[in-house]
């Protein structure tokens, strides 16, 4: 039976792993968050390890936020998440034989990358200047899991999900992502019967979404079938624009007024999309379809946020 050690296991990715993995007679699971461990100190980082000794470390824990938290917040999202992956990863150097799965972000690959976006643009170019901090963090960790399976045999894999919805993901109508900030947005225009809903851009860049649970089931996938790549872009190869997502939302919660597009907001990034051919070669497939995971994200924001 493999033991599993989950950091972070109370976020959106953590919670989300932490039932598939614990569902499975196969694994023995020890949760961790910050209630039981300090991340920003080393020690702490350092005894929980010694004490689990884990067969598999799966690094779940991180400061996120969407673009306004992202570009108000710099330092915090680089301090931050550099303390994290750096004690995490260094009070794991004296346990070669232990497995690390580390969760990223697509926001590490450069601006202008070509789509869909491959794992060989690592490190290529140029990032996206809003997130750039927080790529640069997760890069690092990367970087260093790196320098850990050269120069000590460790086994280091990086996963890099797209964009990320589900259930305990962050809901407010400035710092969330595009899914549960939308959500969030329209849920309040509903309750106050509002004719009109106001979205910046113009609706038109193209994006991928995943299921939360669709990357918790290809975290338990890389374990099962001891897939051993240092780089795997995990995503749901479907594009959507951000309008036809606005829509989809709309028709979920049901909000009756209409949406209009302020065009003279910025778009973006006209379009991204991760090249997810190397985890899909060896069988992992997404699940859920956008519709359906909207429907069951909806159902756990009405279910959980006091509003």
């Amino acid at each position: 039976m493999s033991k599993i050690l989950i950091f972070g296991s109370k976020g959106m990715v953590g919670k989300a792993v932490t039932d598939i993995l614990t569902s499975n007679s196969q694994f023995s699971v020890t949760v961790s968050s910050r209630e039981d461990t300090n991340l920003f100190s080393f020690e702490e980082t350092q005894e929980t390890i010694r004490h689990i000794q884990p067969d598999v470390l799966i690094n779940a824990a991180a400061k996120v936020g969407g673009i306004v938290a992202n570009n108000q917040q710099r330092s915090e999202f680089l301090i931050e998440n550099l303390r994290i992956n750096l004690n995490i990863l260094e009070a794991a150097i004296p346990y070669e034989n232990m497995k690390i799965i580390n969760l990223g972000s697509s926001c590490i690959y450069p601006l202008d990358a070509k789509n869909p976006i491959t794992e060989d643009e690592f490190m290529n170019g140029k990032l996206e200047p809003t997130n750039s901090p927080y790529a640069m963090a997760k890069l690092t960790a990367i970087e260093l899991g790196n320098a850990m399976q050269t120069q000590y045999g460790h086994n280091v894999i990086n996963l890099m999900p797209t964009n990320l919805y589900g259930p305990y993901d962050s809901f407010s109508a400035e710092y969330s992502h595009v899914i549960p900030g939308l959500m969030f947005r329209m849920h309040i225009a509903k309750i106050e019967k509002m004719e009109n809903f106001k979205i910046w851009g113009s609706g038109k860049p193209l994006r991928e979404f995943l299921y939360v649970n669709d990357l918790a089931n290809a975290i338990k996938f890389v374990i099962e079938n001891n897939i051993n790549d240092s780089l795997l872009n995990v995503g749901s190869g479907d594009e959507v624009s951000i309008k036809s997502v606005a829509e989809s939302i709309k028709t979920v919660i049901g909000f009756e007024g209409e949406l209009s597009f302020d065009k003279s907001k910025p778009d973006g990034n006209p379009r991204k999309l991760l090249d997810s051919s190397k985890i899909l070669d060896y069988g992992w497939l997404p699940n859920v379809k956008l519709i359906d995971g909207l429907k069951k994200t909806y159902k756990w924001f009405l279910d959980n946020q006091d509003i």
